[in-house]
């Protein structure tokens, strides 16, 4: 028993330490972008009640969703991380209002980032946009918090400050997955 559970971990030993030694001769530059379905939170995830929309942005956020095709539980989860639903919010960017847009990125898009309906659509389209050239909903999402020029050069979220914003959306997002 004792000499088959030596070889066992021998023969473990030296998988490991070969796949090591090929992933060490891997290029480190080379970056492979996968194409893949956006993340949808587990259905198992609850949420008791409805969605936690202020009543006066409540239609802003469907609207968002028809018309861009996200689940209204991503768009309200970008929302509370961004402004906390606050439509007056302002970066030290002078990102604004409920999906933090700067004001160039919205009028890009033909709409007002200082009016939280227009500024809702904004940034769903501006986050469709995002999830059209990366292809994966965290690139997108480290994309609208960092940049698309900070997420080409890095190949990724760029700054730990991203990441963390990207893991609280999606952890946000799952946990809403009942909203409607």
């Amino acid at each position: 028993m004792r000499l088959r559970l030596v070889l066992f971990l021998g023969v473990s030993v030296l998988a490991c330490t070969g796949a090591v030694a090929v992933g060490a001769g891997a290029h480190p530059k080379r970056i492979v972008v996968q194409a893949r379905i956006p993340a949808i939170p587990p259905r198992s995830e609850t949420v008791i009640g409805r969605c936690p929309i202020p009543k006066q942005f409540r239609q802003a956020f469907v609207r968002a969703a028809r018309d861009t095709g996200f689940q209204l539980s991503m768009l309200v989860a970008v929302a509370q991380v961004e402004s906390r639903f606050k439509p007056n919010a302002r970066s030290s960017a002078d990102a604004r209002g409920l999906f933090q847009l700067m004001p160039a990125t919205a009028a890009s898009l033909k709409l007002d980032a200082d009016e939280p309906s227009t500024n809702v659509l904004a940034g769903a389209r501006y986050l469709k946009i995002l999830l059209e050239r990366y292809t994966r909903t965290d690139l997108a999402l480290a994309a609208y918090n960092a940049g698309p020029t900070a997420v080409d050069a890095a190949g990724g979220a760029p700054w730990s400050e991203t990441q963390t914003y990207v893991a609280n959306v999606q952890q946000r997002w799952a946990s809403l997955a009942a909203c409607s």
